[in-house]
């Protein structure tokens, strides 16, 4: 169990998903008190019932369901020391005003909302850490990607103007971006061999890692890529 993590109240988005849930678990273990949210009601209170955590269902794509989120957290009494914007949604080709929007919603706007109120708390404690959860693609662009990497983009440039923001308050902010994982929203990527894929563990795992840092220490950045791709 990790001294730095051991006793931290840490709220996850995203729980539902491949990454969201293993990096649950892995908290768990690391003797984190966790809140969930996710979309999938089922699977949500199934992984908040074995964990024995708090939970609240919640669409990101709807801006006032993050502020539910932030009420819930406060009505548990649960001071949040650790965020994971894990959330997120990924789509190609062409997609009208509306699809972008959703997607503008849950991979940028929940987390620069969530950011903001919880760094602020943060920064009265002196110490937080935010993990963003990026992507291969918050680096570069693919076509038929146009929106998906507008998006990645933009949480990449999130993370590194909130470092600046937050750096001298004892507030670590990392974006995390890995490339292509196992998960049911990366099967409809049909031009790349699914089973190179990252696994979601690994990635959970290097999460893990960056939170774990002692305070002298940070990583801004982290790229996970694929090594082998057929």
């Amino acid at each position: 169990m990790n001294e730095v993590l051991k006793g931290k109240n840490c709220l996850i988005t995203g729980a539902t998903g491949a990454l969201g849930g293993s990096l649950a678990k892995k908290l768990m273990n690391q003797g984190c008190n966790l809140f969930l949210t996710g979309t999938d009601e089922e699977k949500l209170s199934e992984l908040a019932r074995t964990l024995g955590v708090c939970y609240k269902k919640a669409d990101l794509g709807d801006p006032s369901q993050v502020k539910h989120i932030i009420d819930e957290v406060i009505r548990s009494e649960m001071q949040i020391d650790i965020l994971v914007n894990s959330a997120g949604v990924f789509n190609i080709g062409d997609m009208d005003e509306k699809v972008f929007e959703h997607m503008m919603n849950v991979n940028v706007h929940a987390p620069y909302i969530l950011c903001q109120f919880f760094s602020d708390l943060m920064k009265k404690r002196r110490w937080g850490r935010i993990v963003n959860v990026g992507s291969s693609s918050s680096y570069s662009g693919f076509k038929g990607g146009t929106s998906y990497c507008t998006t990645k983009h933009a949480i990449l440039g999130l993370s590194r103007s909130l470092h600046e923001d937050l750096k001298d308050y004892g507030v670590q902010i990392s974006c995390v971006s890995p490339g292509s994982m196992k998960s049911e929203m990366a099967k409809i990527s049909v031009d790349q061999d699914f089973e190179t894929f990252l696994e979601p563990e690994d990635v959970a795992d290097q999460i893990v890692n960056v939170l774990s840092m002692p305070e002298s220490m940070i990583c801004n950045e982290l790229r996970l890529n694929r090594t082998i791709i057929r």
